[in-house]
């Protein structure tokens, strides 16, 4: 027995050496560099940054109606005759002398009670929004990274137990083949031994595919359109500790959400908008100055003219555009006040979820630890039980399949607990930690 289980595990570790050197030319890929690589490729966290940077000029464009307006004119005229008059029409009287002039002319707004600067202050919370919804854009990036990353990790590890599986049960059906051929064992053990490396070689052939399906879904994630092929870094096992006190965990997340920041910003410049839509009912006081010469003209022109003004516009009447345009944005504040307070309780409800399934996890590797122990040794007394003839090959492949499968959910349960911590992670806004704003990575070109 000894004898046999030493072969089975040289040929693992052989399988895992060959395995190995298949992968020696390739990329080593550690979360960090996988972290990296998605910032600088992934289509979606550019997208996001070029909506941020629109949000920014929008800002300029509205600061732009604070600033003085600066115009320069050129003019030229062909009278049809010297006594030309306009008799209908919209042209003024100087547009029909012949002339060819130039000139400059400079408009700006004194006041205009408010609704200017709240207009400002409007679009540049918009662009916090959306430079807080590309932190969130990323945020979701980096969770896909992460559960692909494990998920390719866990699949490797579960191909690893279905090739020891394989080696081993197709050990025993070789061995039973050698003693029922010698009279030993009978046809019905060989029988249950090929359908036992039968189920095997399944397991393996699920697991391979399972492994070849999460490098695709890693290379996608990373922002790849082909599939890479990459040697992972195993991670630091997993914590096994997680925060008890549930409360600062949504504490956090309610501080540190980029999508709630987003959504409080939204509010906010409604609000500012719908008050820059309630000043647009105050007069606008504005300075007018022009000045330029003619350098050619009829002799009933001066060869030079300047001229400067002051202008008040009050608004009397507007078919109530005004209001409605006012009562569209507090409306729209109040929208984004509820969307906010429910986003809040969905966050609540998703950091709850993610701290249960965390220390669900940590209790399943511990459970799957002992699971696997006392598979093993089960499996031993087992294999000694048949070795002696006091028990069939029934019993031996029921413990082999328990074997197998103390090892997958093992396997299984490890990654899961990263993944599931990695989730929790971006529940809380913890993820984000140093990639919000100027931070954020460069659109790709």
């Amino acid at each position: 027995m000894k004898t046999q289980l030493l072969l089975a595990v040289t040929i693992g570790v052989w399988t895992g050496r060959l395995l190995a050197a298949d992968e020696s030319g390739l990329e080593t890929l550690s979360l960090a560099r996988a972290h990296e690589i998605a910032l600088r490729n992934h289509p979606s966290i550019a997208a996001a940054k070029y909506l941020a940077q629109a949000a920014d000029e929008v800002v300029r464009e509205t600061r732009a109606g604070a600033w003085p307006q600066i115009n320069l004119y050129g003019t030229a005229v062909d009278a049809g005759s010297d006594n030309t008059r306009i008799l209908a029409g919209g042209i003024n009287n100087p547009s029909v002398l012949d002339r060819t002039a130039v000139g400059a002319g400079l408009t700006q707004v004194i006041t205009d009670f408010g609704r200017t600067p709240n207009l400002i202050a409007s679009s540049g919370l918009q662009a916090q929004a959306a430079n807080e919804s590309a932190a969130a854009t990323t945020a979701q990036v980096l969770l896909d990274v992460d559960r692909n990353y494990f998920t390719v990790l866990q699949a490797q590890a579960l191909e690893r137990v279905a090739q020891q599986t394989v080696d081993t049960r197709q050990l025993l059906l070789d061995r039973v083949s050698v003693l029922a051929a010698n009279k030993l064992k009978s046809e019905l053990d060989v029988s249950f031994a090929r359908v036992a490396l039968a189920e095997g070689t399944l397991l393996l052939q699920n697991s391979r595919n399972n492994l070849d399906s999460s490098r695709a879904a890693l290379s996608a994630a990373l922002g790849y359109r082909e599939l890479q092929q990459f040697r992972l870094v195993d991670e630091a096992p997993a914590t096994s500790e997680v925060a008890t006190d549930l409360q600062n965990l949504i504490d956090d997340a309610l501080r540190n959400r980029p999508e709630l920041v987003s959504l409080a910003d939204q509010r906010d410049a409604a609000l500012r908008l719908a008050q820059a839509q309630h000043d647009a009912k105050f007069p606008t006081l504005s300075v007018g100055l022009v000045a330029g010469g003619a350098l050619s003209r009829d002799a009933r022109l001066p060869e030079n003219y300047s001229a400067g003004g002051i202008q008040l516009t009050f608004p009397l009447f507007a078919g109530g555009l005004y209001a409605a345009r006012q009562h569209e944005a507090e409306l729209r504040a109040e929208a984004a006040a509820q969307g906010l307070a429910g986003a809040e309780d969905s966050i609540a409800r998703d950091v709850r979820i993610a701290w249960l399934n965390v220390n669900d996890a940590l209790q399943r590797v511990q459970t799957t630890q002992q699971l696997r122990a006392y598979a093993a040794q089960a499996y031993e007394l087992a294999q000694a039980r048949y070795d002696a003839g006091s028990s069939s090959i029934v019993e031996l492949s029921q413990a082999q399949l328990a074997l197998s499968s103390a090892e997958i959910a093992n396997a299984g349960a490890r990654y899961n607990l990263l993944i599931q911590q990695a989730t929790l992670s971006y529940q809380t806004g913890e993820s984000l930690s140093g990639l919000r704003g100027s931070e954020l990575a460069a659109p790709r070109q």
